[in-house]
């Protein structure tokens, strides 16, 4: 149930792809904690799949949540997205995990992650260390999806210098809107300096209550700031979503009928709808 000063529009359902690839990239970006990055990344990924289109989720975020929340321990992992970035002799197909879901791939990301930044600052051409490992298989997927860390560092800068677009989760709470100038600051200089076919994918209401003035307050400045850039869809607050998290699966298929669930398929065809 989104907001009533701003009707969802009709979106078709998505066409069936007949074939796969090339990779739409999109991070998954907020250097705020806690704003629904990685329930977002699980459950949009989900959704998407659902479609029929092949999506490849990458735990970029040192904290291993995106691997968790898709049935893994990321403690018993022997390559992850870090051995990817720092070893010459490990590429991506080593380190693809299949999960549960039909069309779903996962990177998984550990605690190992947080030492690839300091180690990665002396490389050559260094911001651009992941786009080059994800680059023999954007042939095999129609989405990749980078769950970023809460930072604005090396390792977001690098997810996107590989991304074409980024979705910004937002919690709808006043103090959530201060970081989202720094972060737009960021996204343009890597538009600027690295990236030129960055753009911005979608702000991403998550955390909404509608019972709140506070939260249909926030939400409205964000779509008077940002208007269409703005995805319709609202992801409300619900105690499905920490559920899934300990059951390791997507609301999609752990409550396939919920209205969260619903909501991220609704996100799902919003974003398709917004392919090249």
């Amino acid at each position: 149930m989104g907001p009533t000063f701003r009707p969802m529009p009709k979106i078709p359902a998505p066409s069936v792809r007949e074939t796969h690839g090339p990779a739409q990239v999109i991070s998954m970006c907020n250097q705020k904690g806690g704003v629904g990055k990685t329930t977002s990344t699980i459950n949009l990924g989900a959704a998407i799949a659902e479609t029929g289109r092949k999506v490849l989720l990458v735990d970029f975020d040192p904290q291993g949540a995106l691997s968790v929340g898709l049935g893994f321990n990321p403690h018993d992992m022997d390559k992850t997205i870090y051995n990817l970035l720092v070893s010459t002799d490990v590429t991506i197909h080593d380190v693809i995990l299949k999960t549960s879901v039909k069309n779903l791939d996962l990177v998984p990301g550990n605690i190992d992650l947080s030492a690839a930044e300091v180690q990665l600052v002396n490389e050559v051409a260094r911001e651009q260390i992941l786009a080059n490992a994800l680059r023999p298989v954007l042939a095999d997927y129609d989405y990749i999806i980078i769950d970023c860390l809460p930072s604005l560092g090396l390792l977001t800068v690098n997810a996107l210098t590989a991304s074409q677009g980024v979705i910004i989760p937002l919690e709808c709470e006043f103090f959530a809107l201060r970081g989202v100038a720094l972060l737009m600051d960021t996204i343009a200089k890597v538009q600027d300096r690295l990236n030129p076919d960055l753009k911005l994918e979608g702000i991403l209401a998550t955390m909404y209550d509608p019972r709140t003035v506070h939260s249909r307050e926030v939400l409205k400045t964000v779509v008077d700031a940002f208007g269409d850039g703005v995805f319709h869809t609202v992801i409300n607050r619900t105690i499905k979503f920490p559920e899934t998290s300990v059951a390791g699966e997507p609301i999609t298929s752990y409550a396939g009928t919920s209205s969260g669930a619903d909501a991220y398929r609704q996100l799902a065809r919003e974003v398709i709808m917004r392919e090249k």
